[in-house]
């Protein structure tokens, strides 16, 4: 039975002990994946290895990410949410602890792919986990727990990676999650109740697991690649999309067959609240996730910072997410996603509009403010979508649900990265060739790579072209999330716990059972 909130409408403590669990968790992931890209070049000195080879470390910690969020929901119905959470938490500081001692880059890739295993089943477990514990009513507020690390993680993230880069060795960027990960393991094993399986997992779905997984390993490499290359058209990157597009295909196929038994069932998309929220997480992805990869670009290429002052310019964003997670949690369940995310849509739009504008001068207060903005707007959108997307599930669907929204949210957020390095880099190729400057020698045509190579004597000359592609990318990025917009309409509504906004009848009996009404008017 869902935990339901005392009478003064604060988080109960069973929910709120569960949410900092995950939180302690959680901190691991989402700030490593940020600190290793900082890192990339000292690994690549320091391990003799090319740049090409050495971004292996984060294409194979991404494909075994991939490849384990689909088995996540399935393991927690057979195995229990706690076992697989402290599973998860183990195999990520496990792989850390092998990281840091390895000895070339081919042992520090394979230690990655084992800290993907871990780390790819750290989101949609602890979503699944604070959704049953929350309950319908304090969902918003619950799942706002979860913010802090996804929202603030991208933002200190390069912080902490360039003060260990630049004060210690590379090993600490890996070291330091050894012990978190101790404290939540601790804490799980302490807090979380119970480790015993809560539902009926059914046999395992091996032919979907292996559809699924690999269709979406084949996506992450292609959009992978189509980022750090600049563009959609090189080689390998357009057959490795198709065929994961085919994958997904053939895998829903394979999903309306088997219903239920399926590995996730793709019929919890004809819930019309958790298909909207779907696209609208899968659109936050694209837009702002992805357009957080162009503003430390910006800062590192066109304004000459290094990686920990280009942190701390970004610091802004974070301080806004914190502000929008406070103000949003309890206002969703008060009134609503379909009424908060809107909002926050606009607020991000308003606060990316500034950088459309940039040049190679622009003021740093005016984009600190700028970024406040944008922050609040991501924060105002992120965790109320996703609070969303529960809202009409009840718990025993939540487990299988949960890989569902952080499948649609990697691929997104890679997807969104790829668009706008493409977008960035072909504008700045274009805007060389029409002024006569010798692209090839510029850093332009590849991705992301070979604009951070620019030589600093150069940007005289190119550093206003840079900039000006810079806000052509922030164009597209501001388009992309103005999107949101349109599923966010589908979102629920409602007013002192009186919906505004009828749930539509399920379009398959089986699905009927997935969901739980959303409370008519009146």
């Amino acid at each position: 039975m869902a935990t339901t909130s005392d009478e003064t409408g604060r988080i109960p403590r069973a929910v709120l002990v569960t949410g900092l669990v995950v939180v302690a968790g959680m901190l691991m992931p989402v700030l490593d994946s940020t600190i290793v890209n900082v890192a990339l070049d000292t690994l690549s000195s320091d391990l003799d290895a090319s740049l090409n080879k050495t971004q292996w470390v984060v294409t194979g910690y991404l494909l075994a990410v991939a490849m384990v969020i689909p088995i996540t929901g399935w393991a927690m119905d057979r195995f229990g949410s706690k076992t697989i959470w402290i599973m998860a938490v183990t195999l990520f500081m496990l792989g850390s602890a092998l990281c840091a001692a390895a000895w070339n880059i081919e042992s520090l890739i394979g230690f990655r792919i084992l800290q993907g295993l871990g780390g790819g089943m750290l989101l949609p477990a602890g979503q699944a986990m604070i959704a049953k514990a929350a309950g319908q009513d304090r969902m918003g507020s619950a799942m706002s727990i979860l913010g802090i690390p996804m929202l603030l993680g991208p933002v200190f993230g390069p912080v902490l990676g360039g003060l260990l880069v630049e004060y210690t060795t590379w090993h600490w960027i890996f070291v330091v999650n050894v012990p978190v990960g101790l404290i939540a393991i601790a804490l799980a094993v302490w807090k979380l109740p119970g480790g015993r399986p809560e539902d009926d997992a059914g046999a395992l779905d091996v032919i979907g697991l292996v559809l699924l997984s690999g269709s979406l390993a084949s996506l992450l490499y292609g959009l992978s690649e189509a980022s750090s290359q600049g563009g959609f058209d090189k080689a390998g990157v357009l057959g490795w999309l198709i065929g994961g597009g085919v994958g997904l295909v053939a895998y829903t196929a394979w999903s309306l067959i088997r219903g239920p038994a399926s590995i996730i069932d793709v019929r919890l998309l004809t819930n019309r609240v958790f298909a909207s929220s779907t696209v609208a997480i899968f659109l936050v992805g694209i837009g702002m996730f992805g357009g957080m990869l162009l503003l430390p670009l910006y800062y590192q290429t066109v304004r000459g910072q290094g990686a920990l002052d280009a942190g701390l310019l970004l610091a802004p964003q974070g301080l806004g997410a914190v502000v929008a997670v406070i103000l949003t949690g309890r206002l969703t369940d008060r009134i609503g996603a379909g009424y908060v995310v809107p909002v926050g849509v606009v607020l991000a739009l308003i606060g990316t509009l500034p950088f459309t504008q940039v040049g190679t001068d622009t003021s740093y207060w005016w984009l600190s403010l700028a970024l406040f903005v944008r922050g609040i707007g991501l924060g105002a959108v992120m965790m109320p979508t996703i609070s969303s997307a529960y809202s009409t599930l009840t718990k025993d669907r939540a487990s299988r649900a949960a890989p569902t929204l952080s499948a649609t949210q990697q691929v997104g957020a890679s997807l969104g990265s790829a668009l706008l390095v493409t977008a960035l880099t072909h504008h700045f190729t274009h805007e060389l060739i029409k002024r006569g400057v010798d692209s090839a020698s510029r850093g332009s045509g590849g991705g992301s790579t070979e604009l951070s190579s620019i030589p600093r004597q150069e940007m005289p000359v190119v550093g206003p072209l840079l900039a000006d592609s810079y806000g052509f990318a922030f164009w597209v990025a501001w388009a992309l999330m103005a999107l949101i917009i349109l599923p966010a309409m589908g979102l629920p509504r409602h007013w002192h716990g009186k919906d505004t906004d009828d749930t539509p009848p399920d379009a398959a009996p089986d699905a009927a059972a997935d969901v739980t009404p959303v409370r008519p008017a009146g």
